[in-house]
């Protein structure tokens, strides 16, 4: 995380480092609803505290009945915590849930430690992990909208005045204006340099695109075994460990599928609720390689107790990227759920969890990590892709061995016949949609779709 410091109103000094004693609070708002219970939210946020290294030495879950607007929690619970801190010597208060900049600031000022909300904890964990280019400027932009509200916090050192400029000279303008307007403009400049990331990205997608091979994104809960199950897949070394956000850059790599010659396998950055707005936008770039994907692999862990809960926050993003829709109707790109982590279920639960996947192709039950199941998911990938492809009635002038060849090398061609005193050729082939398109762009193409034989 590398050192941080914070200036009180007083002149104390703390720095915060990686290792830093922490203690994470959950409030618990009476009226509101949650997607999971309090005590999965704490240990959620648990989680995301040991993935920046901090060295978490007390957790609580605080009922709050009515939100504070300077401080969130009354008084008494502040004391509590304050008490709490001197007793462990914690250096960092983490608040699992989203703080205004004055609730933070006052919080700080009341602990005398310093604060971060679930917003700030998980952009210091992005901003470690990111490995790419791409995903340094999405985090940076992100952390700047972030802290372009909180120059207000407990640095009252910026608040100062420098000398103005011009014939009549004036007050000038403070530090934090001058800190806030050197902030737009960094922000303003990176959002130039990631829409020319995206450009160059959509370029790159557009040759995907003309590309015959399908490809096939990894989806899931933050921590589900996407990066596992890819390496099983791939025989790739992406970072995989137990560990929240292991995985932020998108990786690709190629696979064989059982009578697919080659497929693209995509591992994306994990989903998780109550994703910061300013990381939502910012990946955004990243999540849409999902939508361009022919197949979406969902992938969970079947063995977690907030499984079901962490399905539904999938579906919630993937919706609001367009991919599935909400009413109900069928995903525009087809969705296999693959239950990871098989092999930490009781046999009673396993055996009916493979009892209900033979009747549902679109469940595959699987441990990545043993590598149980992996044949069965190669195969049900490969169905669900064959299920997209129709059969092609195509015409072709006898001189245009070339669009033939490219049809036997991109689909399976069922049937030739031809027509010498035409001097045409009659070809029946099975092709995905994708190929298709492809296929009606060569020059001189032309054909008319049949319904796929039975």
């Amino acid at each position: 995380m590398g050192r941080r410091e914070l200036i009180f109103d007083d002149g104390l000094t703390e720095e915060v480092t990686r290792g830093a004693r922490g203690l994470v609070v959950c409030p618990d708002i009476r009226g509101v609803e949650y997607d999971r219970n309090a005590s999965a939210r704490l240990e959620e946020a648990e989680g995301l505290a040991a993935a920046i290294g901090i060295r978490r030495v007390g957790s609580v879950i605080i009922p709050v009945r009515t939100v504070r607007p300077a401080t969130l929690f009354g008084k008494g619970q502040i004391d509590n915590i304050a008490a709490a801190c001197e007793r462990d010597e914690v250096q960092l208060v983490i608040i699992d849930g989203p703080l205004t900049p004055i609730q933070q600031r006052n919080l700080e000022q009341e602990l005398q430690r310093k604060v971060i909300d679930r917003t700030g904890l998980i952009l210091e964990i992005f901003g470690e992990r990111a490995a790419t280019a791409e995903g340094r400027l999405q985090v940076e932009l992100a952390h700047l909208e972030y802290q372009q509200s909180r120059l207000v916090r407990s640095w009252t050192h910026l608040e100062r005045q420098r000398g103005g400029y011009g014939f009549l000279g004036g007050p000038g303008e403070t530090q934090i204006e001058a800190d806030r307007r050197m902030i737009r403009q960094r922000i303003a400049r990176l959002r130039r340099e990631l829409d020319q990331v995206r450009r160059t990205r959509t370029l790159h997608r557009e040759r995907r695109g003309r590309a015959p091979w399908p490809v096939i994104a990894l989806v899931g809960y933050t921590n589900a075994g996407k990066s596992t199950l890819f390496n099983r897949l791939t025989g790739a070394d992406v970072v995989a460990q137990d560990m929240l956000f292991a995985t932020l850059d998108p990786t690709m790599r190629a696979i064989a599928l059982p009578g697919i010659e080659k497929a693209i396998l995509s591992d994306t950055v994990g989903f998780i609720s109550d994703l910061p707005t300013q990381l939502v936008a910012a990946f955004r770039a990243t999540l849409e390689e999902v939508t361009e994907a022919d197949l979406i692999c969902h992938v969970r862990d079947i063995a977690g107790e907030q499984t079901q809960a962490e399905r539904e926050q999938v579906h919630t993003i993937l919706a609001d990227l367009g991919v599935i829709q909400t009413s109900g109707e069928p995903p525009l790109v087809p969705v296999v759920e693959v239950l990871n982590k098989i092999d930490q279920l009781d046999p009673d639960r396993r055996a009916a969890l493979l009892e209900q996947a033979r009747e549902d192709p679109s469940m595959v039950p699987v441990s990545a990590l043993t590598g149980e199941g992996v044949d069965l998911l190669l195969r049900r990938l490969s169905e669900q892709l064959s299920l997209q492809s129709r059969e092609y009635r195509l015409a072709l002038p006898l001189s245009d061995g070339r669009r033939l060849a490219w049809l036997h090398e991109h689909g399976e061609v069922v049937r030739e016949t031809r027509d010498v005193a035409a001097g045409m050729q009659h070809v029946l082939v099975r092709l995905s949609p994708k190929a298709f398109g492809q296929f009606i762009k060569l020059p001189g193409a032309k054909g008319s779709p049949v319904a796929p034989a039975v």
